[in-house]
């Protein structure tokens, strides 16, 4: 098992290996809503993301990975001479391998070239871009994890004293003490081990703190609104137009994977906290959305999500059914959706686009990148968090002025007036924060 390097001239050559799958491996049909081409398709641009430069690829139709090379030993040969002809140096395959078949592959390709899977991929082009600490051990974390079962006497001390800047191959320092029957494969294994557990209680600590991050926001009274969506659907671009903000956008997968949060106002005064969070994908490493589960707990607690939705791509409702499996994996489906069907510029008629998306209610039509819609899409959002709102009057005593506040930051305000017993107030706030104002209702 390798590492990718991120180089940049020249590019290493990659040769990807799809299968199209008669029948599921434990024997349930397949959906087809993901064509093995278009999969490919999708596994060159994570390519291409990774620094690497796609020259061939290869289909096998198979109803059942083969036990040794998962595409068969006729297939793997054919494959290996390829690469020779190509003189590509990397192979990735769309499906995740078995450590069995990883090693089967290494063995048969030969010891240059570097056989990946499309986790390890995607651990790689996550590994380039986590820009935080916390998104560095959120990706370190599910790095090891994949890997220890892959590990070997050949590359283990290479992969530990990569890792974090040799933080965990420095552990290995002491491996000459040996205990009674202990190899170096199981010694290496124990330190990555230790390291998963430390970076797992790392990780309990930015939890803890991300938890106390939310209850602060909850306490302020400002709603949250959660953008999620397939990588690359748009969802940095509409949170720069939302609140006017200037965050890092790429016509890339995966170009920001640290969660971004903007106060952003809506039309009637309302005041919003919008996050961004990562993009998602189809085949999304289990070990991913693990380690990331503390930056994707505030989807769960969010008031209300907007599923952006690049709706000018091909599959753009396979992609949207990724997103909610997704959700689905993380218990996050509990939460009201408003699909925005973003990049509608790029439709010959962008009125048409909910219409290419039956299945999806609740949806806006929109180009973050040229503002059409825009204004429809902050009225829904204001609608959708008004719909769990409570319309009152009040009279707060003037010592009340922390009920005022709550009003002035949750509630939305229709009227306003100090009279000589208090302030009274006709409006909405959400159904959560009645209790606190039932004391002082008053009828008009």
């Amino acid at each position: 098992m390798h590492e990718l390097k991120q180089t940049r001239s020249p590019r290493e050559q990659a040769f990807l290996v799809g299968v199209d799958w008669k029948r599921h491996p434990r024997g349930r049909y397949v959906s087809d809503a993901w064509p093995v081409e278009e999969s490919l398709l999708e596994l060159a641009r994570l390519a291409d993301t990774a620094g690497l430069e796609v020259v061939g690829q290869a289909v096998q139709s198979l109803a059942r990975p083969h036990a040794g090379t998962f595409i068969g030993k006729g297939k793997a040969e054919e494959i290996a001479e390829q690469l020779r002809m190509l003189d590509a140096s990397v192979v990735i395959f769309d499906d995740e391998l078995s450590p069995r078949h990883q090693r089967e592959l290494e063995s048969l390709f030969g010891a240059q070239t570097k056989v990946l899977d499309r986790t390890g991929l995607i651990l790689d082009i996550f590994a380039l871009h986590a820009d935080t600490r916390e998104g560095a051990l959120q990706v370190e974390l599910a790095q090891y994890e994949y890997r220890l079962p892959r590990l070997t006497q050949t590359w283990t001390q290479q992969v530990l004293t990569r890792q974090a800047g040799g933080r965990a191959g420095g552990a290995t320092g002491g491996v000459g003490l040996r205990g009674p029957g202990e190899t170096r494969l199981e010694i290496d294994q124990r330190v990555i081990r230790r390291r998963i557990s430390q970076i797992k209680e790392e990780l309990d600590e930015v939890c803890a703190q991300r938890a106390q991050h939310r209850a602060r926001r909850r306490r302020s009274g400002l709603p949250t609104v959660a953008l999620v969506g397939y990588t690359n659907a748009g969802k940095s671009t509409l949170l720069n137009v939302l609140s006017d903000s200037d965050i890092y956008v790429a016509d890339q997968l995966f170009a920001t994977l640290d969660p971004t949060t903007r106060r952003v106002e809506l039309p009637g005064g309302m005041v919003v906290l919008v996050s961004d969070t990562v993009g998602f994908i189809q085949k999304l490493p289990t070990q991913l959305i693990a380690a990331f589960r503390a930056t994707l707990e505030s989807l769960s607690e969010a008031d209300l999500m907007l599923h952006v939705i690049d709706v000018s791509h091909p599959r753009a409702q396979a992609q949207a059914e990724a997103v909610y499996q997704t959700l689905q994996q993380i218990e996050a489906v509990d939460v009201p959706i408003i699909n925005v069907l973003n990049k509608v510029d790029r439709l010959p008629d962008p009125e048409a686009a909910r219409e290419s998306l039956v299945d999806l209610a609740d949806s806006v039509a929109l180009s973050a990148r040229t503002g059409y819609g825009l204004p429809a899409l902050l009225e829904c959002v204001e609608a959708a968090l008004e719909a769990e709102m409570a319309s009152l009057t009040v009279l707060i005593p003037f010592e009340r002025g922390d009920l005022v506040s709550v009003f002035h930051k949750r509630g939305l305000i229709y009227e306003l007036e100090h009279l000589p017993t208090g302030t009274q107030i006709e409006g909405r706030v959400p159904l959560e924060y009645l209790p606190q104002f039932e004391d002082f209702q008053v009828s008009r």
